[in-house]
């Protein structure tokens, strides 16, 4: 007997494997610069309440944490979108557990509360920030409003931020999934997320032998969804297209002031 093997990605495109490179060429430079260089993606979703968490966890025998029998969501039970930074250099995890929709403005304010909090002690004498993500979602390269709401937080910092997208596809190669993401499920598994506090304190206490370190803060902002950025604000974005691949690569430097 075996289980179905996840082996198929579909078509990719012919430029996957030098987009790869290119990605490892920037993060290097940036590092060595002394800037930052951060993987970002939005976790999986988690129904809060008395539900059941898969894995197992140590428990006496024949007491294991009894929840409830169905899943269904009703109108009263939160959701948690939990949004993560992972910091490649000094190894360090920032979530921001939101309980809104999954938007653009949410993952920049994920984003801005990390620098807040630790970026910008980590790294005072940084001009520049390098963002890995994938190529869809709220932080996807054709969502408008992803680049807009980067081009307030340049023009807050005064730092200009470098996005460099993964092709589609490849999402499961963005560092945060394998860094970040995976040690926080093995350390919640079997345990009922049964509050916002809760799935905050275990994204908190997650930790690894190698010497990763995680934070989180609750974010109970709520963000509309199906805003439309027109091309005229487009058009006044200060963002420059990378010679390779544009549509993947782009740099945003602080507004001209006229």
């Amino acid at each position: 007997m075996q289980a179905n093997s996840k082996t198929h990605e579909g078509d990719s495109h012919p430029d996957r494997d030098a987009q790869f490179v290119y990605i490892n060429e920037q993060a290097k430079k940036y590092v060595s610069q002394g800037n930052p260089v951060i993987s970002v993606d939005t976790k999986k979703k988690e129904l809060v309440g008395n539900y059941r968490n898969n894995g197992r966890t140590w428990r006496p025998v024949g007491k294991p944490i009894e929840v409830n029998v169905y899943d269904f969501k009703d109108k009263s039970t939160d959701k948690a979108v939990p949004y993560g930074v992972y910091d490649l250099k000094n190894d360090t995890g920032w979530v921001n557990v939101g309980i809104s929709k999954d938007t653009a403005q949410f993952s920049v304010e994920s984003i801005r509360r990390w620098w807040q909090h630790l970026g910008q002690n980590l790294y005072s004498k940084a001009t520049n920030i390098m963002i890995t993500a994938d190529s869809g979602g709220s932080n996807g390269r054709r969502n408008r409003l992803w680049k807009k709401e980067l081009q307030t937080l340049v023009d807050e910092t005064g730092l200009s931020i470098t996005v460099c997208h993964f092709p589609p596809g490849t999402s499961k190669w963005n560092k945060i999934e394998h860094r970040l993401f995976c040690y926080i499920s093995m350390n919640w598994r079997g345990k009922p997320l049964r509050s916002l506090q809760t799935i905050v304190s275990l994204i908190g206490a997650t930790k690894t032998r190698s010497g990763l370190k995680v934070y989180a803060m609750l974010d109970k902002h709520q963000y509309e969804g199906g805003i439309k950025i027109s091309d005229k604000e487009m058009s006044q974005l200060n963002l420059t297209q990378h010679p390779f691949h544009g549509e993947w690569n782009y740099t945003i430097k602080p507004s001209i002031k006229v």
